[in-house]
């Protein structure tokens, strides 16, 4: 069974940056799907960007040009890097790890993004 961690969570002003990083145990990560989702108050969770384990990506529209998600599977953590962050940003940020066939392997306790405009 996977565990993941997240943190760089907090409170940033609009147009400011996080880093938000997932820490996985165990020595499957490199070979796996990792997805970056968030989910607001009131709302569904929703993925904003997947990586896959030979480094190719995708993203949500509403964070495209904005967001980068990177991974270090020497160290079996992977990254979000948040730029230009917006208000409507604000949510519990949640990392997970999938096969390819979109088997999901774990999720991380989530860390909380509040942007203030």
């Amino acid at each position: 069974q996977v565990k993941l961690m997240e943190s760089g969570g907090g409170l940033v002003q609009a147009g400011g940056s996080l880093r938000l990083s997932c820490a996985a145990s165990g020595s499957i990560f490199s070979t796996k799907t990792m997805g970056w989702y968030r989910q607001a108050p009131g709302k569904q969770r929703e993925l904003v960007a997947r990586i896959t384990s030979d480094g190719s990506t995708n993203y949500a529209d509403s964070v495209k040009g904005r967001f980068t998600i990177s991974r270090d599977n020497a160290n079996d953590t992977g990254y979000l890097q948040m730029d230009t962050l917006k208000p409507e940003d604000t949510a519990v940020y949640y990392c997970n790890l999938a096969t390819r066939s979109d088997i999901v392997l774990g999720w991380g306790q989530g860390t909380q993004v509040t942007v203030s405009s």
